[in-house]
C-alpha cells in the first residue's frame, strides 16, 4: 500500500519540519514548500492527496494559494493554518473551499484527524491510496484523455478478451499492456514482452514457439517459445504489424486451436495466454495492401484502445519531466533541482515527434549536462536540436524516406500521377496506395499552364 502524499507549505522552517515530522510518523509520504510559489511549482510536476498550508505568507498568502489550487485542481482538499487564526478567517476560508481551519499551536492528534478526515471526503484511506490503483502506477499522468482511457483498460481488463493497443512509437504501448495485466485476474502470473519488428523472421517463430533439440543447426537444446513462457498469464506482442505473413497464419492458428508445436517437433502443447498486441501502422491498410491477415486482426482486435500522442496530452509533460529528472539525476549522481520556468515552458510548447520516448531522450541529455541546479532553455533548445538529427528508428527512416521521394517525384512530373508511377516502377493503383497511405494528394503539385 502506496502512503498518501501530503504538500505542506509553511514560510517557518521549524514549523514546517515539526508538521513533517508528525505526519511521517503517522505514515504519509510529505512533500515541503517554503512559500505558495514554490508550492505551485511542484503541483505543476505532481498531484498531492491533500494540501496543508500556512495562512500568511509573504506574496502569497494560503487563501490565494488555495484558489489557484481549485483553477487546477478542484477535488484537492486544503487545511489552513495560523497562528493568527480568527473566526472571520475561519468563516471566509470555508466559504472559499478549506476543508478545514487550524489555530496554531495545535494538537498532533487534532491534526492527524483532519488529515484523515480530508482524505476519507476525497475518497482516500486515510493511511493509503487505494490497492487498486497500484496497477497504473507506471503510467504518470493528470491528462484528462489518458484518464478515459485508463478507466477503459480497467473494465477490459476484468475480461480476458485480446485487446489491441495503437498510437504512435514512443507514446507507451508497452506500459498499458503491462498496466492492463496488472489490473487482471492473470497478475501473478508471468508478463512476457516481445517486439515483432526487432527480431529476423527465421528467429521470430522459434521464440514465439520453441523449438526441439536437433530441428535446425545450433539447436543443441528444447527451446521453450514466449507462448509457453507466458502460459496462465499475459503475451505482449509490440509491433504486431511488422509480424511476417507466413508467421501470422501460425500465430491465428494458436490463438484459434489453444495449442502450439515448437519448430521440429511433432507434439503440440496446450496454451492459456492473455492476448495483447499493439502496433503503430494503419492496420487497415496493411490489410488493404495484404500486408496483415484480415482474420487476423478480428482475433487480436476484440477490444481497440488508442493512446494519444503527447502533443495531445500536453498538461502532463511537466510530470513527465519531473519524473524523469528525479530518475536521471539520481543515475547520473547530479544535483538538479529543476528547469528554469522558461525551458519548461519550451519543452511544454515542444512538437514531439517521438513522443515520451524522445522526452526522455531530451531530459537525460540536459541532466548529464546540465552545470547549474536549474537547467536553462538554451540548453532545452540545444537537446531538442541534437534529438531532432539523432538516429532514428528504421520505421521511422523509412516512412520518412518514403513521403520524401513520393513528394519529390510529384513536383519533378508537376502532380501526374502516371508519370510518377512510371518512373517508380511501380503500377497505377500501387502507387496511388502509397499517396493515400501518406495522405499525399497529387492535385497539390499540379502546374496551372498559362
Amino acid at each position: 500500500m502506496k502512503s498518501a502524499t501530503i504538500l505542506i507549505v509553511d514560510d517557518d522552517p521549524d514549523i514546517l519540519r515539526l508538521i513533517d515530522m508528525r505526519l511521517q510518523s503517522a505514515g504519509y509520504h510529505t512533500i515541503k514548500a517554503n512559500h505558495g510559489a514554490e508550492a505551485l511549482s511542484i503541483l505543476t510536476s505532481q498531484r498531492p492527496n491533500l494540501v496543508i498550508t500556512d495562512l500568511l505568507m509573504p506574496e502569497l498568502d494560503g487563501m490565494a494559494l488555495m484558489e489557484q489550487i481549485h483553477q487546477r485542481h478542484p477535488t484537492l482538499p486544503v487545511i489552513i493554518l495560523t497562528a493568527h487564526g480568527t473566526i472571520t478567517d475561519a468563516v471566509a476560508a470555508t466559504h472559499q473551499g478549506a476543508f478545514s481551519f487550524l489555530s496554531k499551536p495545535f494538537e498532533s492528534q487534532v491534526l492527524l484527524q483532519q488529515v484523515a478526515n480530508a482524505l476519507k471526503l476525497s475518497g482516500l484511506n486515510a493511511q493509503a491510496v487505494e490497492e487498486e490503483d497500484i496497477w497504473r502506477k507506471m503510467i504518470l499522468t493528470k491528462s484528462p484523455q489518458m484518464e478515459n482511457l485508463l478507466g477503459q483498460a480497467k473494465l477490459i481488463a476484468a475480461s480476458d478478451v485480446s485487446v489491441l493497443i495503437q498510437g504512435e512509437s514512443g507514446t507507451g504501448k508497452e506500459l498499458l499492456a503491462h498496466a492492463l495485466h496488472q489490473a487482471s485476474a492473470r497478475k501473478h502470473q508471468p508478463f512476457v514482452a516481445i517486439n515483432c519488428g526487432a527480431i529476423p523472421e527465421n528467429l521470430l517463430e522459434s521464440e514465439l514457439f520453441g523449438h526441439a533439440k536437433g530441428a535446425f543447426t545450433g539447436a543443441v537444446n528444447n527451446h521453450i517459445g514466449l507462448f509457453q513462457a507466458a502460459d496462465g498469464g499475459t503475451l505482449f506482442l509490440d509491433e504486431i504489424g511488422d509480424m511476417p505473413l507466413s508467421l501470422q497464419v501460425k500465430v491465428l492458428r494458436a490463438l484459434q486451436e489453444r495449442v502450439i508445436r515448437p519448430v521440429g517437433s511433432t507434439q503440440v502443447i496446450p496454451i492459456n495466454v492473455r492476448l495483447i498486441s499493439a502496433t503503430h501502422r494503419d492496420l487497415a491498410a496493411e490489410m488493404k495492401s495484404q500486408q496483415f491477415r484480415e482474420d487476423l486482426f478480428y482475433r487480436i482486435n476484440v477490444v481497440n484502445l488508442v493512446l494519444p500522442a503527447l502533443s495531445e496530452r500536453r498538461e502532463d509533460i511537466p510530470l513527465l519531466a519531473h519524473h524523469f529528472l528525479k530518475v536521471f539525476s539520481e543515475r547520473h549522481q547530479k544535483q538538479i533541482q529543476g528547469y528554469a520556468p522558461d525551458a519548461l515552458a519550451y519543452l511544454s510548447q515542444a512538437s514531439w515527434p517521438g513522443n515520451i520516448r524522445q522526452l526522455q531522450n531530451v531530459i537525460e541529455h540536459t541532466v548529464v549536462l546540465s552545470t547549474t541546479p536549474l537547467i536553462p532553455m538554451s540548453l532545452v533548445q540545444k537537446a531538442l536540436q541534437v534529438d531532432n538529427h539523432a538516429i532514428l528508428p528504421f520505421e521511422t527512416a523509412r516512412q520518412q524516406f518514403e513521403h520524401q521521394y513520393l513528394v519529390n517525384l510529384l513536383k519533378s512530373t508537376h502532380g501526374n500521377v502516371t508519370q510518377a508511377a512510371k518512373l517508380a516502377q511501380r503500377n497505377r493503383t500501387e502507387f496511388y496506395r502509397l499517396l493515400d497511405r501518406h495522405a499525399i494528394d497529387p492535385q497539390m503539385y499540379k502546374q496551372t499552364i498559362l
